[in-house]
């Protein structure tokens, strides 16, 4: 197998079962990174240099000459979903749920690691028009169907101007955005307000 040399910055800590499953990809393709390698318990993926490579300073991160995580158009997609799929909805739904549907207090620490997914969110978004480029994409419209949720909630949008931005752009220009999503808003918020109702009496 020819060995392929490439001018890719692998952001790692060898203690990681993923970063070593990269380097494990790497070799068996014969694949040369250049290794940074981070200490995590000195705090290294949260140093402004990093930060700005990937604000939700995890590792791995790969940097293609400028590409983050090799963000090819649907290498963003696919990222941008994953991160709806394993961070953002399901801190939401961690939050919010249990309170909605089994009555518990609401849970700051919960509440807390919602408002840091919003902010990896946001500033995914920095510079950016949709969530994962220019276009209109699928990670919109699966993020747009967790943020619409999410916005029944305490969290105060207006403290992300990026993911406000977004937000607004999203819902007037996803096709049928609103028999698709917002009808089924409207039907939670009603759901919602009528068990406040009940709670109160």
């Amino acid at each position: 197998m020819k060995r392929c040399n490439m001018s890719i910055d692998l952001y790692y800590t060898a203690g990681s079962a993923p970063c070593r499953l990269v380097l494990l990809v790497a070799a068996a393709l014969d694949i040369q990174f250049n290794l940074k390698p981070l200490n995590l318990r000195e705090g290294d993926q949260l140093k402004p240099d990093f930060l700005k490579l990937n604000p939700q300073h995890t590792v791995p991160t790969i940097n293609d000459d400028g590409f983050v995580l090799d963000l090819k158009q649907r290498a963003i997609v696919d990222q941008r979903l994953d991160f709806d799929l394993g961070t953002l909805y399901p801190r939401f739904a961690k939050y919010f749920y249990p309170q909605v549907f089994a009555d518990a207090p609401q849970d700051p620490a919960a509440f807390k690691l919602l408002e840091d997914a919003l902010g990896f969110f946001d500033a995914f978004l920095e510079g950016h028009k949709y969530s994962a480029g220019d276009q209109l994409t699928l990670a919109d419209l699966s993020l747009v169907a967790t943020v619409s949720t999410i916005e029944l909630t305490e969290v105060k949008l207006e403290n992300y101007p990026n993911i406000v931005k977004w937000y607004e752009l999203v819902k007037s220009t996803a096709p049928g955005y609103k028999e698709a999503n917002e009808k089924g808003i409207d039907e939670f918020k009603q759901f919602l307000a009528q068990k406040k109702a009940k709670s109160e009496l």
